[in-house]
């Protein structure tokens, strides 16, 4: 019997998604279920709580920059052995970019690629009636997307949820249950979003917690009942990020956090091994690899303890002599000259490529990418496009001198330059990768 899928939806970021999906995911498995959560488009964060709360890998889902073939394959792996997949969308249900038909990395081209129903989670904080004008907006928004239900979340009272309920109820709309205000309920957040799973204190007890909530407000039979069978569908890995070398040092710690569940998964599957090692730990990458590479993470929280990381430069440094080493973002400020923090303090960074980055001067990027590769690295072949983004508030305040690692255009495929660096075997870029264009 095949897993069945749900999309999480709703009208706008902070409208209580996360919170509903870990949730939900933590009480469906309760009830014995095999659950395996997935987020649509380009987020780090969510799927390490969905991975807390059921136990099973999490995935990125983005309709943009996966080829389909790419995003069946992994659906049909989040599927495989669950009974139950629960996809949590991104920012807005119809949130993406004017791109080709079911390309846009919207949750809502999931919903119309597989057929699978959304349920609605909707803040009514501040409204009541007008709630069922928002959900028949987004009922009558596609006919190829199917709202199959709604939540309300932060009603004030009974009379709050029976004025809101009813007027939905007759527009045709199951509720499928109302979650009380409650400002505990929220997630703990910094510049680049939520704070991770593997830093959020107490997290087997707010995940609990949130299983709880779930509980006494919705309506659990009336949700899994909303839930169609995922169907099979032809998928392939020729798109997945080939990887840079038979056995991976990789930075992992807490200034080092942002590599993509799917993107290590395919790494092992092609059969390269993966040596973590902490830089914050003052741990040199490990001597036995033959690539190294840094993430993306919160690097510009720890320049004081990075900088005093005499064991690691070194390492860094004997192994970039002759092994590639590649930085994506906050790795990337990592292999530059030096990091200004928030405070306006500059630390010496690794100095493996020239440049110079700042977060005291914040400026925030944020956006799809297809970077045309320069010459040959850790990220593919010259000539070819991978697809990506960018998500940061550091800029870089002086250039360097080194080669340009790529040429960068939007998620629409207007030119932005050359960016990112190259020197030797050492290359970085803001550019998180996600796969091959």
């Amino acid at each position: 019997m095949s897993a069945r899928g749900l999309i999480i939806g709703a009208p706008r970021s902070g409208s209580g998604k996360t919170s509903v999906t870990i949730g939900l995911l933590r009480a469906f498995a309760r009830r014995g279920l095999k659950v395996s959560g997935a987020k649509s488009g380009p987020d780090y964060i969510d799927p390490g709580f969905h991975a807390a709360a059921t136990g099973r890998p999490g995935v990125n889902l983005d309709s943009w920059a996966m080829d389909p073939a790419l995003l069946a394959m992994l659906l049909a792996r989040s599927a495989d052995g669950a009974d139950l997949v629960i996809i949590e969308s991104a920012m807005g249900l119809f949130d993406g970019i004017p791109a080709g038909i079911g390309r846009t990395g919207a949750a809502a081209d999931l919903a119309r690629l597989y057929g699978l129903p959304v349920l609605l989670v909707l803040d009514v904080s501040g409204q009541s009636q007008t709630a069922a004008a928002i959900a028949k907006g987004f009922a009558a928004y596609d006919p190829a997307v199917r709202i199959a239900g709604v939540v309300l979340n932060r009603i004030a009272s009974e009379r709050h949820r029976r004025l809101a309920a009813d007027a939905i109820a007759a527009i045709g709309l199951p509720v499928a249950g109302a979650i009380q205000r409650d400002p505990t309920l929220s997630l703990p957040e910094r510049h680049l979003g939520l704070v991770q799973a593997s830093e959020h204190a107490a997290l087997e007890e707010f995940i609990e917690k949130m299983a709880d909530v779930m509980e006494r407000s919705l309506d659990f039979d009336a949700i899994l009942s909303l839930a169609t069978s995922i169907e099979p569908r032809a998928g392939g890995v020729a798109h997945a990020l080939r990887p840079p070398g038979q056995r991976i040092a990789i930075a992992e710690d807490a200034a080092f956090t942002f590599i993509y569940p799917h993107v290590a998964d395919e790494w092992r599957r092609q059969g390269a091994e993966l040596a973590p090692f902490s830089p914050l730990a003052d741990e040199p990458p490990p001597d036995n690899c033959d690539a190294c590479w840094l993430p993306g993470g919160y690097p510009e929280l720890h320049g004081q303890k990075l900088a005093a990381a005499a064991r690691f430069r070194a390492g860094m440094e004997r192994f970039a002599a002759t092994r590639s080493v590649h930085g994506e973002c906050g790795g990337f400020m990592v292999l530059g000259r030096t990091l200004e923090d928030a405070d306006g303090k500059t630390h010496q960074m690794l100095g493996l490529l020239g440049h110079a980055t700042s977060f005291a001067r914040r400026k925030m990027n944020l956006g799809y990418r297809q970077a045309r590769l320069k010459s040959d690295c850790a990220l593919g072949a010259e000539g070819e496009t991978i697809r990506g983004h960018e998500f940061h508030y550091a800029q870089t305040i002086e250039p360097g001198e080194d080669e340009k690692l790529a040429e960068i255009f939007d998620g629409q495929g207007q030119p932005l330059g050359a960016a990112g660096g190259r020197r030797g075997n050492v290359t970085g870029s803001f550019f998180h990768a996600i796969a091959r264009g």
